[in-house]
């Protein structure tokens, strides 16, 4: 009987141990109460032309490094460089059109036009001589009177000619009128317009790496047709690796703008870095986190920037953080 006692109190002894060994190593395994989970976050960009068209060429392939400023692709630039070409003879005759009008009537001209009132009025000296002299001659019934009509006619149309030479005369020496150059001048402007215009679109034929970064995907290659804003590549920007992570309300004063934090990946990777963005909205925690607080909890978005990212951090890796005192 008593040893049965002993035995009893041998396994109650044992299980009183198991369980205290569990509680131990529970406690042990708990996350400090000032840590937080979340992911890596890459930024990343798509690249697409801003025009359409045939590509013929692609420079870079995914992994590879790239700087802002490169030329990445190229379109067929044919069409877009004619228009541009056109544009810029338009250009150059209304520039010339408008310098033409600001110079006025050259010297030439105005001597020519005098030279043709000199004329005009010799003209009409001569005709009048005419008409006077078949006047009289119709007076002593000494002229047909056709003579005479045809005399008074011509006598008329040397006038009117004489009024026009010396209409065209007072034109040439006054010169372009300021309605005419005011409409040149704005002629130019719709062709230097057209000129810069062409040359942003011809522009848009090479593609340019916005930053510095690395490709992570050659969406099409060379002889595709693509069509404005259609992705081309898809890139990593280099420099630019947050984490995102939810941080529960009892740790808000912990997670404040600017705050120095620890993060750690599951690969024993140690980064530096700093609360750059809370969220002021309060939201459920989501299914994906795992947090050692409830799931119905609400908890604040929270985004930490890496201060010297390096290759070891990858889109979406899950990681550590911890907040500190």
């Amino acid at each position: 009987m008593a040893i049965k006692r002993v035995a009893i109190a041998v396994v109650v002894l044992a299980a009183v141990g198991g369980i205290g060994w569990l509680v131990a190593e529970r406690l042990a395994a708990a996350p400090p109460p000032d840590t937080l989970y979340g992911n890596v976050e890459i930024r990343q960009v798509d690249l697409a032309f801003n025009a359409e068209g045939r590509v013929t060429a692609m420079a870079r392939h995914e992994g590879d490094a790239v700087h802002a400023g490169d030329v990445i692709a190229e379109l067929d630039d044919v069409s877009y460089r004619n228009l541009h070409d056109l544009a810029l003879a338009r250009r150059d005759q209304a520039q010339a059109n408008l310098a033409l009008l600001l110079a006025g009537t050259r010297v030439e001209d105005i001597d020519q036009a005098r030279a043709t009132v000199a004329s005009a009025e010799a003209n009409v000296i001569h005709a009048e001589a005419m008409f006077a002299r078949q006047a009289d001659l119709q007076k002593r019934n000494a002229s047909s009177r056709q003579d005479y009509e045809d005399a008074r006619m011509a006598q008329d149309a040397g006038r009117a000619r004489l009024a026009q030479t010396r209409a065209a005369l007072a034109e040439a020496v006054a010169g372009p009128r300021r309605e005419q150059i005011d409409a040149a001048r704005a002629a130019l402007r719709e062709a230097e317009s057209s000129v810069a215009l062409t040359a942003d679109t011809l522009s848009h034929t090479h593609l340019v790496a916005p930053a510095d970064g690395v490709v992570m995907t050659r969406v099409i290659e060379p002889g595709t047709v693509v069509l404005p804003t259609a992705p081309v590549y898809s890139m990593a920007i280099a420099g630019e690796v947050w984490v995102r992570a939810f941080v529960p309300e009892p740790l808000l004063a912990r997670a404040a703008l600017g705050r120095e934090v620890q993060v750690r990946t599951d690969g024993g990777g140690d980064y530096a870095g700093r609360v750059g963005y809370l969220s002021p909205v309060a939201e459920f925690t989501p299914k994906t986190v795992e947090t050692p607080e409830l799931r119905t909890q609400l908890v604040y978005r929270l985004r930490i920037r890496i201060e010297k990212p390096d290759d070891g951090l990858r889109q979406g890796m899950p990681v550590t953080i911890a907040l500190g005192n």
